[in-house]
């Protein structure tokens, strides 16, 4: 299965693409996978784009997180945008809309 969404964050402005893709149904997750921002931890659906709770980290990586956090929290909750991911199967082109 294939998924796209917007490429930045809407708190922090952050690429998505660099962020941790959260697969782990034993981890209490809804709508998975869902894929966390890496500076403000905040979390997408991959499906949908659905904003989520964050991410909860440790150490420095926690610590980033916290600030980006309440120096964006005006937007915490926006949504990102998801894109129809679609395969030809009769020539394997894979399509995004």
């Amino acid at each position: 299965m294939y998924y796209a969404l917007q490429g930045e964050c809407p708190r922090c402005g952050f690429d998505l693409y660099r962020g941790d893709l959260i697969t782990n149904t034993a981890a209490g997750w809804d709508d998975l996978p869902r894929v966390a921002c890496p500076t403000c931890a905040t979390t997408y659906s991959m499906r949908t784009g659905v904003v989520g709770p964050p991410l909860q980290r440790s150490g420095l990586q926690g610590l980033v997180t916290g600030l980006a956090q309440q120096s964006t929290a005006t937007a915490a909750e926006q949504n990102v945008k998801p894109y129809v991911i679609t395969v030809d199967e009769t020539n394997g082109n894979i399509y995004c809309r």
